[in-house]
């Protein structure tokens, strides 16, 4: 352990687990381990985090379903947190909806729809998190978070700041927030509009059966590079021929070209490198330069938030 993590594991105490692999929670499934993982069932967990972070200076890393998430084969020098059960219930009143950062989309999808709610169908079909989704302004099948998000609760694990933030002070745009990685969605409020349960229902199962049909299983985490504007990314790739192209442990799907799989007992860095062949390919071939949608973890040495250079690999 480096001094900081030594600190923050003393401040931590049995809270904390120490060289905790990150791959089992993400679903990619490859990947090192966290110098400290924490698993918060509580506010007061959390609470102990941000004093634990903040003394030390340990970075830290906000886990979520790990459904965006790729992990240098090294690991993270830094604190994991991960939000326990008791910051995923769902509450509704009226059209108001508010959700536990770690309600999986999924289930706030079908409970909203069947209480008669529209607006969150989409979520059906993201495998991530309500404070991921935030972070990330995920979307598809036409909406996204920030259509009916209104605001959240935001607990800083550096500062300590623990505070109600308005959805239009988060600078929402096409797969990005102002959320920074030691900020904790802790949860969001949604407004809603009435509508009929069976019509909602009936588009979740479209989206369920348009998710099965057009998207690979196995080991991925959804789509790795943004749409460029006005186009697609995964045409782009498809159109340059990359559809089954190989590095190691990882391909590019031969179902959908935004898609890379892992192999079983995989390399995230074999994922990374091929992230940056696709990359230099595409580019060399439509001048297009296509931007990951991943969030990559660890893959430079010292600064475990500091994007890797994918130009040189």
């Amino acid at each position: 352990m480096t001094g900081s993590s030594a600190q923050a594991a003393a401040a931590l105490g049995d809270r904390a687990r120490a060289d905790v692999p990150l791959g089992p929670l993400t679903t990619y499934r490859v990947g090192g381990a966290a110098a400290l993982l924490l698993e918060a069932g509580s506010a007061a967990d959390l609470a102990l985090a941000a004093r634990a972070v903040g003394d030390s200076g340990l970075p830290v890393l906000v886990v979520g379903r790990g459904s965006n998430l790729l992990v240098a084969d090294a690991g993270f020098p830094g604190l994991a947190v991960v939000l326990g059960d008791a910051f995923g219930e769902v509450e509704i009143e009226g059209t108001r909806v508010r959700a536990g950062g770690a309600c999986a989309l999924p289930v706030l999808a079908r409970r909203t729809a069947s209480a008669g709610l529209a607006g969150l169908e989409w979520g059906v079909g993201v495998p991530g998190s309500v404070g991921g989704a935030v972070r990330m302004n995920a979307g598809g099948h036409g909406s996204d978070t920030a259509a009916t998000l209104v605001r959240v609760r935001v607990l800083d694990l550096a500062s300590g700041k623990d505070e109600e933030v308005p959805a239009e002070a988060l600078d929402l745009s096409y797969r990005h927030s102002s959320l920074r990685p030691e900020q904790v969605v802790v949860w969001a409020e949604h407004a809603l509009t009435e509508g009929d349960a069976g019509a909602s229902e009936a588009l979740i199962s479209e989206i369920v059966r348009w998710r099965r049909d057009n998207q690979p299983g196995g080991q991925n985490a959804g789509s790795v590079f943004t749409n460029p504007p006005g186009d697609s990314a995964g045409r782009l790739v498809d159109t340059c021929g990359l559809k089954g192209l190989r590095i190691g442990s990882a391909e590019v799907s031969d179902k959908h070209a935004n898609f890379i799989q892992a192999d079983p007992d995989g390399s995230a860095d074999d994922v990374l490198a091929l992230i940056g062949e696709v990359r230099r390919r595409v580019r060399a071939a439509t001048g297009v330069t296509l931007e990951p949608e991943l969030r990559l973890v660890g893959f430079v040495p010292g600064d475990p938030h500091a994007r890797p250079d994918l130009d040189r690999r």
